[in-house]
């Protein structure tokens, strides 16, 4: 698979970068670079080779699951430029 100077041109477009045109052979050399790479990497014979998340195994650590800060409403609400009846109040946004 290679990418054309109109392909670059295309993804560009669809990713709202403008390129300027003085560019897309050099960015089409880059993408072609990399689409050679990933054909290379498909060559690779990975049968039995099972997958994997990371490259070393060991266990997450866990804590214990804790409410560790409630009860300071009217501290939080303090910080707030305006609060009505324990919550905070912001202008209407959508009518």
């Amino acid at each position: 698979m290679s990418v054309t100077a109109d392909d670059v041109r295309r993804i560009a477009r669809l990713a709202r970068i403008a390129e300027p045109e003085d560019r897309l052979d050099a960015l089409t050399g880059e993408l072609n670079g990399i689409l050679n790479w990933i054909e290379q990497l498909n060559e690779v014979d990975v049968e039995g080779v099972e997958a994997m998340t990371t490259p070393v195994k060991f266990p997450l650590p866990q804590r214990v699951d804790n409410v560790t800060d409630g009860d300071r409403r009217e501290r939080v609400l303090a910080n707030a430029p305006k609060s009505d009846e324990g919550f905070f109040v912001v202008p209407k946004s959508v009518e």
